[in-house]
């Protein structure tokens, strides 16, 4: 409804000046608009019942739980915490589904990297994986936050506004000393267009799901697909898990813990009690 749009432009302010990303910015007032929409009333006169009602219509519309978590999350922003209203305090949080995260095999790595025949593209995608970033961290690295020389780099303001450092590979570091000493744009983004401005996440997206197809992956691969693989295959390794979260930027170990259930190598090297049965 048009006499919510006030409303709805001050609680995009609100979300930036608390320091969300832009990608959540865009869902939560994507979903407030989604409520107005459904309900077509002004914003004082909606009540607990409204919002059950399209809760529910979200979930019969067979929307995932993922969704319906963010959904949740962004209604309950706005009416408590922008609105300070208390409409949503018996309302039960959807459950989120737990699925273990899709992990590429280092053979299926190896054959996506090789199906990406742009330089640019093949080195974000390999930094990707080999530094386990988020593709929000990706596309805002910039040139001045790489210490080539220490094989490290800094992450400004990732998830929560916090820096954070992130290890770079050899290879990668080679490639791209070469890449940045050749590129024609002038820029301050490690991965830029033409004009020097930095990417979109749809561009990395889209990358990737181009290289998939070239490499007949079946597996859906995403960048987070990139960063569940980093720290499965250096679980898979030996490494600490403690290095791994911090390397990841997890707040709590339990985030992290759940790439002990895709480590698969590790479980082959269990060995059944049968087999050390005196027979």
């Amino acid at each position: 409804m048009q006499e919510n749009q006030p409303l709805i432009n001050g609680f995009r302010e609100e979300l930036i000046v608390s320091g969300y990303s832009e990608r959540t910015i865009e869902m939560y007032t994507h979903y407030v608009e989604e409520l107005f929409s459904f309900v077509k009333k002004p914003a004082e006169f909606i009540q607990r019942e409204d919002i059950i009602s399209f809760m529910a219509h979200k979930k019969t519309e067979g929307v995932s739980d993922a969704t319906m978590a963010l959904a949740f999350s962004a209604l309950r922003f706005f009416f408590h915490s922008f609105l300070k209203i208390n409409l949503m305090e018996d309302i039960t949080r959807p459950k989120r589904g737990k699925k273990l995260p899709v992990v590429l095999s280092k053979t299926e790595i190896s054959a996506l990297f090789n199906s990406i025949e742009n330089e640019r593209d093949r080195l974000m995608v390999e930094l990707l994986y080999s530094s386990g970033l988020r593709v929000s961290e990706c596309v805002n690295m910039r040139i001045k936050d790489l210490s080539l020389e220490e094989k490290t780099a800094m992450v400004r303001s990732g998830k929560g506004k916090k820096d954070r450092m992130i290890i770079l590979s050899n290879s990668w570091i080679e490639k791209i000393q070469k890449y940045l000493k050749e590129r024609n744009t002038e820029s301050e983004f490690v991965f830029a267009k033409e004009n020097g401005s930095k990417l979109s996440v749809d561009t990395v997206q889209r990358v990737l799901r181009i290289a998939r197809k070239k490499a007949g992956i079946q597996k859906k691969v995403t960048p987070h697909s990139l960063r569940h693989s980093f720290a499965t295959h250096l679980l898979e390794a030996g490494e600490n898990i403690r290095k791994i979260q911090e390397l990841l930027g997890h707040n709590d170990l339990s985030t992290t813990q759940i790439y002990t259930k895709v480590s698969r190598d590790e479980l082959k090297k269990v060995k059944s009690p049968l087999d050390s049965l005196k027979k």
